[in-house]
């Protein structure tokens, strides 16, 4: 390994300079995975925002049919990694009080299945989330616009025109404004009642995946195998869906240049090193130091100043997050350890390319004519 041992000492001699690349390769690599793992972070809790309490995929059926309950369980087999399919009823109501005229989108079902997909267990404001007979749980604006607590009743008009009265059991946040006004959940009776189903008869079955960018393939099959309309959370998201990727193409811009000027600062290094140098190299080849060794000199240069500038990278990385973590921001960042292995790997490998000039000029110096000049 005497390329290696030789680049070393190169390396040593002007420590400065070294340091400097190193510094800089550490600032860049520590620039792509913040910047990186921040945007993740932000797609991730925007997601999570828009669809992460609520269906992707609703399954409905022709006009004036119902789905049987029977569905919600044969998806579910039919496709992996669904996490949850629930039976649902959703009719519309108007909120009656006094001069108020108010629409609400009801959803009717299991409590507990449909705490799989809303999570509203973990979500109420106020009183709590049970769905007993004539209960009902509604959403913070709602509750503060109209003044209504848990304990009070609901009077709601139903599609049929006859009136209904509900008890607001709890209060619920699924941080979307226009959820919080204008959906409540009722128990699966009641919402039967109201439509005059049947005990096996639903209006939806609304599906989660855990992979939501799988949902369009997903409802594409489902909706051809039960003969059913499938509508998933991407048709009706496309704007979010069109921020995201904007987002992800300004990171990757971001992350390219940065990458690019690494990998200037290195090639600039290893150039000057190699002028610097080219004594040196001229009386080892003189003393039988092969094209190949002399080219290695700058190839093992370039992975140490790599290896050392990444590692560096990597812990100011770590640093940047955790400094992010102290900032009054409504989400935080969560470092991905396949795009920092990955961030790291493009970092060294730039860096080994980086040395690709200054490698090949040394390989062909002429060791008596670099001699002969002095």
């Amino acid at each position: 390994m005497l390329s290696l041992r030789i680049a070393a000492r190169f390396l040593k001699s002007s420590p400065g300079q070294s340091l400097l690349i190193m510094a800089g390769i550490a600032v860049g690599i520590a620039t792509q995975i913040f910047v990186g793992s921040l945007i993740t972070s932000l797609q991730a809790d925007l997601i999570d925002s828009a669809v992460g309490s609520s269906a992707h995929i609703t399954l409905l059926p022709a006009e004036g049919e119902t789905v049987d309950r029977a569905l919600a369980s044969d998806a579910s087999a039919s496709e992996d990694l669904i996490s949850t399919a629930v039976p649902v009823r959703t009719l519309s109501g108007i909120f009656v009080d006094g001069e108020d005229s108010v629409p609400l989108s009801i959803t009717g079902g299991d409590a507990a299945r449909l705490d799989t997909i809303y999570g509203l267990s973990d979500r109420m404001a106020a009183g709590s989330f049970r769905l007993g007979e004539s209960e009902a749980v509604v959403g913070t604006v709602f509750a503060e616009k109209y003044g209504v607590g848990t304990g009070d009743g609901l009077d709601v008009l139903l599609p049929s025109g006859s009136p209904a009265t509900f008890e607001v059991s709890g209060v619920f946040d699924l941080g979307q404004a226009t959820a919080n006004e204008r959906v409540a959940f009722v128990d699966a009776a009641s919402a039967a009642d109201a439509l005059g189903l049947a005990d096996d008869e639903y209006s939806a079955v609304q599906i989660q995946r855990d992979d939501v960018f799988a949902a369009t393939d997903v409802a594409a099959r489902l909706s051809e195998k039960y003969d059913v309309e499938a509508v998933d959370w991407q048709a009706e998201n496309e704007q979010l869906l069109s921020g995201l990727a904007a987002q992800s193409g300004s990171s990757a811009m971001i992350q390219a240049f940065v990458l690019i000027a690494v990998a200037l600062g290195i090639a600039s290094t290893l150039a000057i090193s190699a002028v610097q140098k080219t004594r040196q190299i001229g009386i080892l080849k003189a003393i039988g130091m092969g094209d190949g060794a002399a080219g290695r000199i700058f190839l093992w240069q370039a992975a140490l100043l790599g290896v050392g500038g990444t590692l560096g990278g990597i812990a100011l990385g770590f640093g940047l997050i955790a400094l992010f973590g102290v900032v009054p921001v409504p989400f935080s960042i969560s470092p991905e350890p396949t795009f920092i292995a990955l961030s790291a790997a493009i970092g060294i490998t730039v860096a080994l390319l980086s040395s690709v000039i200054p490698a090949r000029s040394t390989s062909r110096l002429d060791p008596i004519e670099v001699i002969q000049n002095g």
